[in-house]
């Protein structure tokens, strides 16, 4: 669709804003909806083929816009224009109840009358374009794999480019606005300029691919019709909007914005007292109701007294007025006498536009990897292969059993309601299948029991050296702390704010921290880390945030400082981008106290930086530093509370967190805009790669071409020159000296590249959303945990995103590799980090925790029991009695399972059912209810 800011101008938005890219671009002029209300009658059948035929994906489980799901009477859609899902649950045909539910956790939030549903896709194959692609399968034969996609009806990604060849008369946007619209144009001469722009891009774009596809340049489409197209077919007022009046007589409104702010709001507040003075009426607007109390209090200390306004409050008289209202900037309209002031301009920190993130339900499932083939353990009969789930009947009663395959011809059939007595294995090897009824799985679990025994007690003695090494208990939060949290611009998603929780609790206690955050990109690792860092500075102490490149560096200095800027609070970066002067002086501020906060790469692990009073060193990616790096970091450590940041932990690393050594909080919880990234992994193709950038160019995004071998890098950014005449690349990589590279990423950020070949110097820190393509040469040569990072470096902005991941047509693959290769391309659900980690930790080992050979015992009885045992083991040194869970047995005459039809998915309802076995109370019971059953 066009990239305005409304897509339901054609029925009743009263606003919309586009670029001149999108406003021009040729459209399909789809205007279908599904319109349901309460009591309106509904075939559940019919609205599920209506919703596939609008573009929507039917899944499982609803999670982001575009997706549908069907379970027995009830339809939840997450339509493509809301903010929130709706479920749509139906009395036979007919709509009983309409509400509103939250991703996260599939509860309803609120009861809604009526629910519109648009089309998730501009264009969609009707029978009129299945007919024209049947005519151009003969015409233009050189697109024939689009043009069979579109004759069977399929709906692929990147199918509006084909609307010119596929609709009979194109649109723009100004074509669906009514007679008594009208069309605001700022700064016309700059849209005409930026239009003949784009359609010469496009010109040179279609030379380049009518090559690849060998037809005549002039006989490819044009998605861009140009500026004289833009209001030639519509009869709409038009009215302008130029900095500069080009002609006498031309209405001017003259405004003035704010001095920009620097440490000091004193200049801001001299302003505002002065129009004030002069009878003004000055409006302050702040991002949310906990900033407005703090600017309130603000400007009274620099008396300033600002009354909250009400819907009455006249703005025309003289006087100072406070609403919420998220504002960018604010301006002076000096001839009406009015100043409106935003959050920025009296604080300087800038607004993210981002929109806010709306939870996801828990990644990590337990049988988010069962399928038929897999192996698993079950508690009394040891390792078998899962044969999937059947429904069988016993004395005329249905049941669902997980049908377990042993040794030979034996077979288990587990009932449902004793699912929490099978774990998935993950041993690193292919393990060998236990006898039903034998003794070597008995034997297997007294082996590893005995030698988890002695591990346990070198565990005791670790966790008791912690637990009584004294430490500083930071103090509850102060109203500064509330605050802070409060601007944060979007809603905390349940595993967020769980991780929040934890850090404070830790850091209150009087042993030192040691917690272990993981999460992929983008899930909000950063926000944990500073509100922790924001509560050591409150109560006297120094955070230091250790990080493993310069670029991320300074994208986290940049964040803490536009954050903290309302504080007295100094913050600063220590990276090789700074000349040695000013590393100087930010080494004796550590030292004497004057430098609160501290981002740095290693330089902050050199000898001669030293802390006054340090109380909390965050880690981030702490898998990126090496053996002497981190033996640094343990004298750092030695009595301050540490967290540490990971999206793909080492197998160590992991090992401890799940053997309860470090803490561990997970963060599973995606952007509600962020897609999953489409993974193709295979052998290099000039043409794949020809396709991609321009695929990117067309779009007008940016692309990450990864080589991580510098002594041949600029050879590989020539040969891309050549491949592609009209992309302009860069080059990047850890070797260049600190200006170049910095300039180098500052311009691909600002735009002047379209393509960047870098090593993998972007792993950690890019954070750039017109970036939604990566090209991995060589993927072989990288780690799993490199891959994932890297991939999570695109499709941040919520557009759709790829990644080509290549390794040589010439080169025979190590089975390790191929596993990689393998598992990076099949974990392409958002916050699949963890279990990335997990497959890790099963390729190399788990390695030596305490220096004790272990791998044999692992992979005898599966990671997952013998974590649990050496838990167990712990447990019972320190005299931990675990308290035995209720047995609870069900046994109701009747069928008593979940039919297909109303959990269609084999993992949800193999979900549904370990939850069920989970219950050890009324309470959990009415919880499971409310989320699964109804609203």
């Amino acid at each position: 669709m066009s990239p305005a800011r409304s897509i339901r101008l054609g029925w009743r938005s009263s606003l919309a804003i586009s670029g001149i890219a999108g406003g021009a671009r040729a459209a399909h002029a789809a205007t279908d909806r599904i319109v349901c209300g309460v009591s309106d009658t509904v075939d559940p059948l019919v609205l599920a083929q209506q919703l596939v035929d609008f573009g929507y994906r039917r899944e499982a489980q609803v999670e982001h816009r575009g997706e549908f799901a069907v379970r027995g009477s009830i339809v939840d859609v997450f339509a493509s224009t809301a903010d929130r899902p709706v479920r749509i649950d139906l009395w036979g045909d007919e709509v009983e109840r309409l509400a509103e539910f939250s991703v996260a956790d599939q509860r309803a939030t609120s009861a809604v009358a009526e629910v519109e549903i648009y089309p998730c896709r501009e264009f969609r194959p009707d029978e009129e374009a299945k007919q024209r692609a049947q005519r151009l399968l003969v015409d233009e034969p050189w697109g024939r794999e689009q043009w069979d996609r579109v004759v069977n009806g399929e709906l692929f990604d990147g199918m509006e480019s084909w609307l010119p060849w596929l609709v009979g008369d194109e649109v723009v946007l100004p074509d669906l606005l009514g007679a008594d619209s009208w069309v605001i144009l700022v700064e016309p001469r700059r849209i005409r300029d930026r239009a003949a722009d784009i359609e010469s891009e496009e010109a040179d774009l279609a030379v380049s691919l009518a090559k690849t596809w060998n037809v005549d340049a002039d006989d490819l489409h044009r998605m861009n019709l140009g500026f004289g197209r833009l209001l030639a077919r519509t009869d709409v007022g038009v009215l302008t909007i130029l900095p500069v009046a080009d002609r006498p007589g031309v209405p001017t409104v003259t405004a003035s914005a704010w001095a920009p702010v620097v440490g000091d709001i004193e200049p801001a507040v001299a302003r505002v007292r002065q129009l004030l003075s002069d009878g003004f009426c000055v409006v302050v607007a702040a991002d949310g109701p906990a900033s407005a109390e703090r600017l309130a209090a603000m400007l009274a200390d620099h008396g300033v007294e600002v009354a909250p306004a009400g819907a009455y409050t006249d703005l025309s008289t003289p006087g100072a007025h406070l609403v919420v209202v998220p504002l960018e900037r604010g301006a002076v309209l000096a001839g009406i006498k009015l100043a409106v002031l935003s959050e920025t301009d009296l604080t300087g920190r800038r607004r993210t536009h981002r929109r806010a993130r709306t939870g996801r339900r828990d990644a990590q499932k337990f049988f988010d990897d069962l399928r038929e083939g897999s192996y698993v353990v079950h508690a009394h009969h040891g390792v078998a292969r899962f044969g999937g789930m059947v429904t069988r009947s016993i004395n005329g009663s249905e049941r669902d059993y997980l049908q377990l395959e042993y040794r030979g011809t034996d077979r288990l059939y587990v009932p449902s309601d004793q699912i929490d007595l099978i774990r998935i294995y993950s041993g690193g090897e292919t393990p060998k299948l236990s006898r039903m009824g034998g003794a070597d799985w008995r034997a297997s679990k007294a082996k590893v029991r005995s030698a988890v025994s002695e591990i346990a007690q070198e565990l005791v003695v670790l966790y008791q050296r912690r637990m009584t090494t004294p430490g500083h208990a930071f103090g509850a939060d102060t109203p500064w702390q509330s605050e802070l949290e409060a601007t944060f611009r979007y809603a905390e998603t349940p595993d967020q704010l769980q991780a929040i929780l934890d850090v404070k609790a830790d850091m209150e206690r009087p042993t030192p921290m040691d917690r272990l955050v993981i999460g992929d990109v983008g899930f909000g690792k950063t926000e944990v880390a500073l509100r922790a860092a924001f509560k050591a500075v409150l109560d006297g102490f120094q955070a230091a945030v250790l990080v493993p490149t310069t670029l991320l560096a300074q994208q986290h200095h940049a964040t803490f400082r536009e954050r903290l800027a309302p504080y007295p609070i100094r913050v600063e970066v220590l990276s090789r981008f700074l000349s040695g002067a000013q590393a100087s002086a930010v080494v004796a501020g550590l030292r004497n106290g004057e430098v609160d906060l501290v981002i740095g790469t290693h330089r902050l692990l050199s000898a001669d930086v030293e802390f006054k009073n340090l109380g909390l060193l965050v880690i981030d990616e702490e898998q990126r530093f090496g053996v002497q790096h981190k033996e640094r970091i343990k004298s750092l450590r030695s009595d301050v509370d540490v967290l540490t940041l990971t999206a793909t932990p080492i197998p160590r690393t992991m090992e401890m967190g799940l053997a309860g050594i470090r803490d561990m909080s997970v963060l599973n919880t995606a952007p509600a805009d962020r897609q999953p990234i489409l993974t193709y992994v295979g052998e290099y193709s000039e043409r794949a790669v020809a396709e991609a950038i321009r695929r990117e160019l067309l779009r007008e995004g940016q692309l990450f071409f990864v080589h991580n071998r510098v002594r041949d890098i600029d050879h590989v950014a020539q040969s891309l020159r050549r491949l592609v005449p009209e992309a302009r690349v860069a080059v990047a990589h850890g070797q260049m000296d600190e200006g170049t590279l910095e300039r180098v990423v500052i311009d691909f950020w600002e735009g002047e590249y379209d393509v960047l070949v870098c090593t993998t110097i972007i792993e950690s820190g890019i954070d750039m959303p017109t970036v939604n393509t990566l090209v991995v040469d060589q993927a072989e040569r990288l780690g799993l945990g490199q891959l994932h990072q890297l991939r999570g470096r695109v499709g941040r902005a919520g557009q759709r995103a790829y990644a080509y991941l290549f390794h040589p047509a010439d080169v025979v693959l190590s089975e390790e590799a191929h596993e990689r290769l393998r598992t990076i391309g099949e974990a392409t659900d958002l916050g699949s980090g963890f279990r990335i980690a997990m497959r890790d930790l099963e390729l190399r080992g788990a390695g030596n925790l305490l220096g004790t050979g272990q791998s044999g015992h692992i992979a005898a009885v599966g990671y997952d029991l013998y974590c649990q045992m050496v838990t167990e083991a712990v447990a019972e040194l320190r005299g931990d009695k675990p308290a035995e869970p209720p047995k609870i047995t069900i046994d109701v005459p009747g069928d008593a399972h979940l039919p297909e039809d109303y959990v269609t998915n084999q993992t949800s309802r193999l979900e549904a059912y370990r939850r069920l076995a989970s219950v050890e109370s009324l309470e959990t019971l009415d919880d499971g209810r409310a989320e699964g059953v109804h609203p």
